[in-house]
């Protein structure tokens, strides 16, 4: 019983700094899984991960959507795009071991954060998108700040089936990629970025978890009850962390989750090692 309330606050802080990124949490959650369960395979943690995820993205939703920075338009093709890459992935990760796993992980999340701490923070569309499959939004927060971007629907879609697989496969809910891939490569605006991958994620690591359960991989047992207590933190954490990024620049945020993508990736690599 101590135990599972010891989780809690992990849940909270998790949460809130999953949401601030629109990462869902799930690629600070899995390292720390591993660590402290280092007897249980790769689809016992992500199927863990996963529960945490759907908790907090769901949550998160629910505060980015009264912030009226949710894109409905791209997330349901986004989350519709998810579904087959989403089930592959809670499929496959069965059959990978728990040392390949950690490896896979670690290098991703330094990759990843690499890339995010050197890239250009520049958002603009350059050149002008037009022509067929070119989606013009025009997205104005309940603050009054109004966002303009235009992307190439397809991209969206073909970046989101992968984004599903890679979350299911790792657990992380695929924010920590679908949001800095939606700012560099469909030229999103930061905070329409985080808000929307929450949209996503909500439906995405429900796919997954819902696999998870089928599977048998996250049953009514001890795992079960640890997630459910991380994500009894979680669902408060992320209102904090939706919170918090009104107050906080694009790049700020985007710095913030590359900064931890590498220490996390290099603490688990040195595990993994």
């Amino acid at each position: 019983m101590l135990e599972l309330l010891l989780l809690v606050p992990l849940g909270v802080a998790v949460g809130a700094f999953g949401t601030l990124v629109g990462a869902g949490g799930g690629f600070a959650l899995v390292p720390v899984l591993l660590l402290l369960y280092p007897d249980r395979d790769p689809e016992t943690i992500t199927s863990m991960s996963l529960f945490v995820v759907w908790a907090n993205a769901t949550s998160g939703t629910i505060a980015y959507v009264r912030q009226r920075r949710v894109d409905y338009f791209s997330g349901i093709w986004f989350a519709i795009a998810t579904l087959p890459g989403a089930v592959a992935g809670a499929i496959v990760v069965g059959y990978v071991p728990r040392r390949a796993f950690d490896i896979l992980f670690s290098t991703v999340l330094i990759v990843l954060g690499l890339f995010l701490f050197f890239r250009s923070q520049s958002n603009a569309i350059r050149p002008p998108l037009q022509g067929r499959g070119v989606v013009q939004r025009r997205i104005t927060d309940a603050n009054g700040s109004t966002f303009v971007y235009a992307y190439r629907l397809w991209q969206g879609v073909a970046i989101s089936t992968a984004v599903g697989f890679m979350s299911s496969l790792l657990g992380i809910g695929g924010g920590v990629v679908h949001v800095p891939v939606m700012a560099t490569v469909l030229h999103f605006p930061v905070h329409i970025a985080a808000a929307t991958s929450h949209f996503v994620l909500a439906f995405m690591a429900l796919e997954g978890t819902g696999v998870h359960f089928a599977t048998g991989a996250l049953g009514w047992d001890q795992s079960l009850a640890q997630a459910a207590a991380i994500a009894l933190g979680a669902i408060p954490g992320a209102q904090i962390g939706a919170r918090l990024s009104h107050r906080l620049h694009g790049g700020i945020i985007i710095r913030a989750l590359a900064i931890a993508l590498v220490l996390v990736g290099v603490r688990l690599s040195l595990t993994a090692f």
